[in-house]
């Protein structure tokens, strides 16, 4: 491994969703604005080879990483807080570990070895860590061991930094995430379920050099001591991961709290002038100011009842919100309960947002939600499926085509408006058969979204297997359907909106996955700009 890199292992106890992807993002920020250049990586210990296939319902948004790799929505989080295009190798399942190593047993590579956990599962996993840090060589790594000590799934991993560390000490910090229990009685903060966690780390061979403590608010100095007392970690490295309005303020809290001496001191560097991390000292400003404006955004899905699903969407618009000095207020559709009786209600809302999703289920609500927007010049923003429905619904209602679909849902449709094009041949490998990652999109003159993007040519990522169906462009363009952007090289529809609408966008891509903190993606800002109102 390269000298420059330092790596900071992040690992968490007691119970799952403890916030070690925001302690990450925030810990990385942070260190940015010491002038340090910071990646991140996460290992997930699940099975799957990557998260394409797994349901955005049960684990979360599946995120796509500019080169095409679906991966953990953490890996969006850490995008967001550093304004940085993370790669393909910043996500690493166990599946895919275990996957890569049996293929290569198959072809011979280990020369007829019994292929064991350890070694050849941990020296893949300690690999994915040398191999990033040797190709971008960043002033420090990251890297958020995921699910929880003490897991059995987890053990090939901490094994593996384990003997990272051994190997490398002078390079390698741990960094324990754990909570601090408080008991609805009221009693006493708990904290004998952080220190056994810090005992099952111990356990695996790994003392953690810092631990940060998530509480609703901060730990006093007399459970510090206590917690130093029998965990056998310094009082002076343990830090609060507090409770704070929004998610962006915890990079100040930590730098407020001296986090970064702790991880400068352990690498035995001087603690760098602050520099500040370009813009962001604006940004948390701009979190903390009144707001002059009000926004009530209806998104409408399936998985309603699960906003992880949409996390890239919801941050896209809260970060816009910071920008435009609004209240916002996301609510969110099931659209399984829209129905002639009922689509009104959704006069109520400033704007309506369709996002992406797979298969049948409940398209006919959103479709709905799609024409009242239309026919009520409500401001509307379709991502994805929700871009696929737009076209759908124009078809139906206002070409007469009343049996339009898209062979996804119908595969005997007469008039399939929404297709897998040519060349792109179904398959029963679900994880095979997308446009995933980043292509171009040609932006047409006089348009809407050139207006919004300000330049002609743009790259946006992408998670998709259908596409509009090119024959249907003329008669769609004679009644005021634009087609506002075009992948040239495939000749693929990429962005569609209406004449005479107050706004009505609809993408093929998936903008919110490259919102970032300190530059809002341009359709976000704009779908948010013309739906606020003031106080």
């Amino acid at each position: 491994m390269n000298d420059k890199t330092k790596i900071l292992i992040v690992t968490g106890g007691v119970f799952s969703s403890l916030g070690k992807g925001v302690a990450c993002s925030s810990l990385g920020a942070m260190l940015k604005c010491f002038g340090q250049e910071v990646l991140i990586m996460k290992f997930d210990p699940y099975l799957n080879v990557d998260a394409g296939t797994m349901a955005p319902g049960q684990h979360g948004e599946v995120f796509v990483t500019f080169d095409g790799r679906e991966t953990d929505l953490d890996i969006g989080n850490y995008e967001r807080f550093l304004n940085i295009n993370l790669p393909k190798e910043s996500n690493v399942t166990a599946g895919r570990v275990y996957y890569e190593t049996i293929a290569k047993e198959r072809d011979g590579k280990f020369l007829g070895a019994t292929i064991q956990v350890v070694p050849h599962i941990t020296e893949a996993i300690s690999q994915k860590i040398i191999l990033l840090s040797n190709k971008y060589q960043p002033d420090f790594l990251i890297v958020e061991v995921g699910g929880t000590v003490g897991d059995i799934e987890s053990i090939p991993f901490l094994e593996a930094t384990r003997q990272l560390q051994a190997k490398y000490r002078s390079q390698v910090m741990f960094i324990h995430t754990v909570p601090l229990i408080e008991l609805l009685t009221g009693s006493d903060l708990k904290t004998k379920p952080l220190q056994h966690s810090v005992k099952d780390l111990m356990s695996a061979g790994i003392f953690p050099n810092l631990l940060l403590v998530r509480s609703k608010d901060a730990v006093s100095n007399k459970l510090k001591e206590k917690i130093s007392l029998t965990t056998g970690i310094e009082n002076e490295n343990i830090y609060s991961l507090i409770n704070l309005k929004h998610i962006y303020l915890l990079p100040e809290s930590l730098e407020n709290q001296k986090v970064q001496n702790s991880i400068f001191n352990f690498f035995k560097m001087e603690v760098p002038n602050r520099i500040g991390y370009k813009h962001w000292d604006t940004f948390t400003s701009l979190i903390k100011e009144p707001k002059k404006y009000k926004a009530r955004i209806a998104v409408v899905g399936k998985y309603s009842d699960s906003p992880d699903a949409y996390l890239s969407i919801i941050s896209s618009l809260e970060i816009s919100s910071f920008y435009l000095k609004t209240d916002l207020s996301i609510e969110f559709i099931n659209s399984s309960s829209l129905n002639e009786n009922n689509i009104s209600e959704l006069s109520e809302f400033d704007a309506i947002l369709v996002p992406g999703g797979f298969g049948k289920r409940d398209i006919e609500g959103k479709i709905l939600a799609i024409q009242y927007a239309r026919e009520n010049n409500i401001p509307f923003f379709g991502i994805c499926l929700g871009m696929q429905l737009a076209s759908i619904e124009f078809a139906r209602n206002v070409l007469k085509m009343h049996d339009a679909d898209s062979t996804e849902f119908n595969e005997n449709t007469a008039n399939p408006i929404i297709t897998i094009l040519e060349g792109k041949n179904r398959e029963t490998n679900l994880g095979g058969t997308l446009r995933l990652g980043n292509y171009n999109c040609e932006l047409k003159d006089g348009s809407k979204i050139l207006e919004i993007y300000k330049r002609k040519s743009i790259v946006e990522r992408h998670r998709h297997r259908y596409e509009f169906n090119p024959k249907y462009m003329d008669i769609f363009e004679k009644h005021g359907f634009v087609f506002s952007g075009i992948n040239k090289e495939n000749n693929l529809v990429e962005i569609i909106e209406l004449e005479n609408h107050k706004f009505f966008i609809a993408v093929q891509f998936h903008p919110e996955f490259t919102s970032k903190i300190l530059s809002p993606n341009p359709i976000f800002y704009s779908f948010l700009n013309v739906s606020k109102k003031p106080i």
